[in-house]
């Protein structure tokens, strides 16, 4: 339904401390198997430890490794030599200006940022779906200093997306509850936002 409607890429959701959109590895593997060669899949992983997040993505085999929390010790070198050809999209929390230091750190090893709106320092992490908006001013400015494309996420649903994408001029858009009902995928929230995207591609 969401590469129906126009999606890119596909984000598949591993376990998490926290947030909707959970499933397990097996059916992130037969999905990852099954959507058209053109489109990404993205597994979201809450591992830190570069071995552990080796080993998730051995149980699913997607294209892109999204990883929604601070690896150990920075150890990115360790996944791209295990993993060639997988790409890197390191999650960034956006809290504070300390966020934007942490983009601009972290941007010379990963292929991409996404700037999301939860909060890992949090008893029970906050990792995504949160449903909140970030300050944009600070996505704007991480886009602004780093070289990788930036991925913008964080309460993003139709009626806020343009005003969105002209404030932080992301490389794409990732969603969740916005474009959920109960947890679940909401085919007329789904349709709506699309169309609202499609109307400013036309513009």
């Amino acid at each position: 339904m969401a590469v129906r409607y126009g999606a890119s890429a596909l984000g598949l959701v591993g376990k998490m401390p926290s947030g909707p959109g959970v499933i397990d590895d097996d059916l992130i593997c037969q999905i990852a198997k099954s959507v058209p060669p053109a489109i990404s899949t993205f597994l979201l992983t809450s591992e830190t430890n570069a071995e552990n997040i080796i080993s998730h993505y051995k149980r699913a085999y997607t294209s892109t490794i999204q990883l929604v929390d601070s690896i150990n010790q920075r150890d990115y070198k360790t996944l791209q030599n295990e993993l060639p050809g997988v790409k890197l999209v390191q999650v960034i929390h956006v809290i504070d200006e300390k966020s934007v230091d942490e983009a601009i750190e972290i941007s010379e090893a990963v292929d991409a940022i996404l700037l999301d709106s939860g909060n890992p320092n949090l008893t029970i992490k906050e990792l995504g779906g949160t449903g909140r908006v970030h300050n944009w001013e600070l996505s704007r400015k991480i886009r602004e200093s780093i070289k990788v494309p930036v991925f913008l996420a964080g309460g993003l649903n139709k009626d806020n997306v343009v005003q969105a994408i002209e404030a932080v001029q992301p490389f794409g858009i990732d969603l969740c509850s916005g474009v959920r009902t109960n947890s679940k995928l909401d085919r007329t929230k789904l349709e709506a936002f699309f169309e609202t995207i499609d109307k400013m591609r036309i513009y």
